[in-house]
């Protein structure tokens, strides 16, 4: 992409100016909650820490590394504004990602509150900060209420399962951007390649209505179009066209794993003819439909070869130790043969969907669960859920929405009405948001409403499982029977409407390279030959049943006592990876009609 900025923690939205505020910063624990009683908004106490943000205080690389739970932490840092940056500007200051509660004030000044811990959110500092040193301060509140969304971090002392360290507090990049009063808020981009055309919808400040707004569209160094007009509400949508005059023999790109194309989007509004925002981006022209039994991309049956993907890392847990090494585990998961991930428990660093759009790997993208059904549940899940889908809607990797997964937060979910409800809202809010792709509802186990129906089957004998799903799919479904036969395909009350069925996790095998105290799925194996022998096996069996349009191995890595992963703790890869490809590559065509 001709405007990619390494670091930049918002790829979908850049601008030239902006300040990262990562690094060290004064931390505090507040056991006792005093802190805001005694007014450490104001004056933070002497006695204080270092922090390196945005690592938690749990982590090794945050300086701290302290794996006990702190319900309540305080940040403080410094940040200089010249009066050039500040003079007729606003002063955002954003958070990729802070669990849970977070309470912002600014030279003791209280500017804002947000509650949940994957959506980025931002607060106008505007009439806080003063030309000179500013001082900001953060609280963040993490409970261990098992109905707050918290995907795979635990709510209990020690690790379990496969539940792990808790991150609390500041986890994603915190930075700021001062601009001018008439400023492009958000950029929605809808591609349609029937059409050849793109929808844009364009969000504004109030400050920008009567303001000329531009849009450049381009492939490479070939600009396709240039539009132009007036601002009439904050609200603005218009459709662009791509394709050339009927002469011309350039025709559309279609973004696709094989040929992940991508159109740069240049946004400029001008007040009085002069530029007052500039903004980049970039959008995929690619469509996702399912018909007969398939997953559609472009119009062809797409095969899905997915790895789960947790993404923790041993030093840092949840947060990347940096962007390489966010782009180091997408290429080793293409070396491996695959052509997508699931995303699980977890929002992942934009930056990371960014390089999924460039290098074309496929993306399901997955809320972080609760795992308790009460009103307060259900409020705090939709809110946040509704936030992740805004805010990587435009991103043409992602492929698949996967709200629920396992009954997790939804116990009940195969006889109660309430919690069906529940995922039904949920199923048509998201839709309502992004009729483009296909949403999933409660992965692998008692669907509702779902455009996909998913499987998960740790079976571990390839024959047993082919033998398992043999025969005519109707009654296979017909039965509500899965493996450990607990678990119906359906919910009460719902019948199978010719989905596309993926096995949508399987495997798991836990290669310990003889440690102990850990675990994975069935036996643990010991050697590569052992490990290679079972993945083909198993993978095999999946691939010779036809009417499964996908499957998606556990996992990419190994998580703390989850030894699972094809690559370790540290991301090296347990086995060559071009072992693991060969398996991956020798699949069947996907059936026709």
């Amino acid at each position: 992409m001709r405007h990619y900025v390494k670091d930049y923690p918002r790829p979908q939205m850049v601008r030239d100016k902006w300040r990262n505020l990562n690094g060290s910063w004064d931390f505090l624990f507040d056991d006792a909650n005093e802190g805001e009683d005694r007014e450490w908004f104001a004056e933070f106490p002497e006695k204080c820490r270092k922090i390196q943000v945005p690592f938690t205080y749990e982590t090794e690389l945050s300086g701290i590394c302290d794996e006990t739970h702190h319900e309540n932490v305080w940040y403080r840092r410094s940040v200089w504004f010249s009066e050039e940056e500040i003079e007729n500007k606003k002063v955002l200051l954003h958070f990729e990602g802070s669990d849970y509660k977070t309470l912002v004030w600014i030279n003791g000044k209280y500017a804002g509150c947000h509650q949940g811990g994957y959506a980025r959110f931002t607060f106008d500092i505007t009439k806080y900060v003063a030309q000179g040193e500013n001082t900001v301060t953060v609280k963040a509140e993490d409970s261990q209420n098992p109905a707050q969304p918290r995907g795979k971090q635990r709510w209990q002392k020690e690790n379990f399962g496969c539940w792990y360290i808790q991150s609390t507090g500041i986890w994603k990049t915190v930075w700021i951007e001062c601009i001018r009063p008439e400023y492009l808020k958000s950029i929605k981009m809808t591609p349609d390649i029937d059409t050849q055309s793109v929808e844009i919808l364009y969000e504004t400040a109030r400050q920008a209505v009567g303001c000329m707004i531009e849009t450049v569209i381009s492939y490479g160094d070939t600009e396709i179009s240039r539009c132009i007009r007036q601002l009439k509400r904050t609200q603005e949508k218009e459709t662009i066209c791509l394709y050339f005059p009927e002469e011309s023999p350039w025709g559309i790109h279609l973004w696709s794993p094989e040929d992940p194309a991508l159109y740069d989007v240049e946004v400029r509004i001008y007040k009085e003819n002069r530029v007052v925002d500039e903004v980049y981006s970039y959008f995929g022209m690619r469509e996702i439909k399912i018909s007969k039994g398939n997953i559609l991309l472009n119009g062809t049956p797409l095969y899905q070869k997915l790895i789960l993907d947790q993404g923790y890392w041993k030093e840092s847990h949840l947060t990347p130790p940096d962007e390489n090494a966010l782009i180091s585990d997408i290429d080793k998961i293409q070396q491996m043969g695959y052509n997508g991930l699931r995303k699980h428990m977890k929002t992942e660093d934009e930056r990371f969907l960014y390089w999924c759009d460039v290098k074309g790997m496929l993306v399901w993208s997955e809320m972080a669960a609760c795992y308790e059904f009460n009103d307060n549940a259900a409020e705090e899940f939709t809110r946040e859920w509704m936030e992740v889908v805004r805010q990587n809607y435009n991103h043409p990797s992602i492929i698949t929405w996967t709200p629920f997964n396992e009954s997790w937060g939804i116990p009940q979910i195969r006889t109660d009405p309430r919690q069906q409800a529940f995922t039904e809202g949920i199923y048509y809010l998201t839709k309502s948001m992004d009729s483009m792709r296909p949403v999933i509802v409660n992965d692998g186990w008692e669907h509702t409403v779902s455009d996909i129906l998913t499987i998960h089957d740790y079976e571990e004998d390839g024959t047993c499982f082919q033998e398992r799903y043999a025969g005519k799919l109707q009654d296979i479904i017909t039965a509500h029977l899965y493996p450990n036969k607990c678990k119906p395909a359906l919910a009460d009350g719902y019948s199978y409407r010719g989905q596309p069925i993926i096995i949508s996790e399987y495997g798991g095998i836990a290669f310990s390279g003889g440690a102990e105290g850990a675990w994975g799925y069935g036996r643990t194996v010991s050697s590569e030959e052992e490990f290679l022998h079972r993945f083909g096996k198993i993978t095999a069996a999946i691939r010779e049943i036809l009417y499964i349009t996908g499957y998606c191995y556990t996992q990419v890595s190994d998580v703390q006592q989850e030894i699972n992963g094809l690559l370790d703790e540290n991301h090296a890869f347990k086995i060559a990876p071009e072992k693991i490809r060969e398996i991956n590559e020798k699949y069947p065509g996907i059936k026709e009609g």
